[in-house]
Order: C-alpha cells, then sequence, then structure tokens
C-alpha cells in the first residue's frame, strides 16, 4: 500500500518519525490508532447497563441553602469537616 502525502506533510512526517525515534509507518499506524480512539464510541459498562446512581428520600433542601450562593453553600458543606 501507498500513502501519496503532499511535501510539507512528508515532512512532518519524516520530523515526527525522528522525534519519536519510530519508523514512518509506525507513526501513521499511532495516528491512525489515536484517531480512531476519539471517533470510537464508549465502550458500555461491564453488564451492559449504566451502574445506578445513590438516590435519598427527602423534602428538598436543607433550611438555610441557596444553590445559587455557592459561598455560602461550600460554608455549608464544611461545616461538617471543623473540629468539635
Amino acid at each position: 500500500m501507498q500513502v501519496y502525502l503532499d511535501r510539507a506533510d512528508r515532512e512532518r512526517l519524516e520530523r515526527l518519525a525522528v522525534r519519536l525515534a519510530a519508523t514512518k509507518s509506525d507513526v501513521l499506524r499511532r495516528g491512525l490508532t489515536a484517531l480512531e480512539s476519539q471517533v470510537r464510541p464508549p465502550a458500555p459498562a461491564a453488564g451492559g447497563a449504566a451502574p445506578p446512581l445513590p438516590t435519598f428520600g427527602g423534602k428538598g433542601l436543607q433550611a438555610g441553602v441557596d444553590l445559587d450562593d455557592s459561598a455560602n453553600l461550600l460554608d455549608l458543606m464544611q461545616e461538617g469537616d471543623a473540629p468539635r
């Protein structure tokens, strides 16, 4: 099989092969593998289904919690970490 590249791409391939201490064929193979991994759909989780997420019962947010106030929310979450 032959691959036809314009001069600039041939030079890029040669420089990359030298930099990686690899053959040009190996560089092309590695490039194909990398590109393939980017376009391949993600593999399904073991068992084929998404793992269940934990859910908790209750009646909504605790008193004083405002999800739009991130600074206050952080303070509330760290309260449990404070020494007693």
